[in-house]
């Protein structure tokens, strides 16, 4: 065991102490984990678009004072009671989602929605007692997506943490624990383009280039890119992004535009942009007879999604996806093996580096639309 198991340990975090206000480097205190609970130390801890949003506490009931981060990598400090399968000195990715192993979901081959550790995003304490591990002068400070890598040390329960080949370079592969991941997942686990098929992907944000990437990676012949902002066009090239379509510059709907690109539509298509009108059209710019359409931005709340009976009597496919349908302990661990194969290229996607100090840097370059993925080391 680590000479500071079972202590309190005194490290600095990033706290939010208020929506939309510079994080503040804070002295914290991380409680020793509980029953399924372990204590790591992160070590790379990158920015995802949804720590921005719940920054800014738009749309949702804002809770703070708060230490963000969920995307991540770090090694096990120590584990606390009921907690077989890690040990200190593991290499870990913490996911915002979890695999209880134990539930209906996590025993289907058909699912990653674990009922007890699916995603929320108003939870602010663990599981095991419902209090928090971080504290400042005794008063709790909130969790978030049971992560929290903006911290030296976080607590994450075992069931959302994914053990790692400890070979692989945490400051590569921490981008694999959110938005990479998703991305690809939905083209390789839900879209499943064939060699030699056309895929569209709206949206050429981290997590669309992610898609892209997958549908590069299983041997798509077109890629046809779809964003509103041409600048994003030249980066996409690097991840198999053969053409590229912008809405504004046509007066007829996108779904027209590609269906004319491609003989009557592309064989598969992903949405990732959130956009209600996107998903509309990625569902019907696919080719009926066969055509799948993914989504997996995620909509305002107050949206619906409306088209055509028809389009689906016609024999085209709609599918919307989680997490890439990945189940967080099982299958991450194997996207980490396919980046050491050198089949999956994370580098390209890693615009940016600071040090831990420096990390209200790291939403600067994301809130002026410049970096896909910013890496924080925790050791500045």
């Amino acid at each position: 065991m680590s000479s500071t198991a079972g202590q309190v340990i005194r490290c600095k975090a990033a706290v939010a102490w208020e929506a939309g206000k510079p994080l503040v480097i804070e002295e914290v205190e991380v409680a020793p984990p509980q029953v399924n609970e372990v204590r790591l130390k992160i070590l790379f801890t990158s920015l995802c678009h949804t720590d921005v949003y719940f920054w800014e506490a738009k749309g949702q009931s804002p809770l703070f004072p708060r230490i963000f981060g969920h995307e991540a990598s770090g090694i096990v400090e120590s584990v606390g009671p009921g907690v077989t399968d890690l040990q200190p000195g593991d290499h870990v990715l913490p996911v915002f989602t979890g695999e209880c192993k134990e539930c209906r979901h996590c025993k289907s081959e058909e699912s990653n929605m674990c009922d007890l550790l699916r995603i929320n995003t108003d939870r602010g304490h663990m599981l095991a007692d419902g209090q928090s591990r971080f504290s400042i002068d005794g008063k709790p400070i909130h969790h978030f997506l049971g992560t929290s890598t903006f911290s030296e040390y976080t607590v994450v329960h075992v069931g959302c943490l994914a053990k790692i080949n400890p070979a692989a370079p945490l400051d590569k592969v921490c981008v694999l624990s959110c938005g990479i991941s998703t991305g690809l997942g939905a083209t390789l686990n839900v879209a499943k383009p064939k060699r030699g098929q056309s895929v569209a992907i709206f949206g050429l944000g981290a997590v669309g280039l992610a898609a892209a990437e997958g549908a590069r990676i299983s041997g798509a012949s077109r890629i046809i890119g779809v964003d509103l902002n041409p600048n994003r066009f030249e980066e996409a090239k690097k991840f198999g992004v053969t053409e590229f379509v912008n809405p504004k510059d046509y007066d007829k709907p996108v779904q027209q535009v590609i269906a004319d690109m491609t003989d009557g539509g592309v064989d598969r298509s992903v949405e990732c942009t959130g956009s209600i009108q996107a998903m509309i059209s990625a569902f019907e710019c696919v080719h009926d007879g066969w055509g799948v359409a993914v989504l997996v931005g995620v909509p305002s709340k107050d949206d619906s999604f409306k088209t055509h009976p028809m389009n689906l009597l016609n024999e085209r496919t709609l599918k919307g996806t989680f997490f890439g349908n990945y189940k967080p302990r099982s299958d991450l661990p194997s996207v980490v093996e396919m980046y050491m194969k050198k089949e999956l290229e994370v580098e390209k996607f890693i615009t940016h580096y600071v040090s831990f100090s420096e990390i209200n840097k790291a939403f600067d370059y994301m809130m002026k639309g410049e970096s896909l993925r910013c890496i924080i080391s925790m050791e500045g």
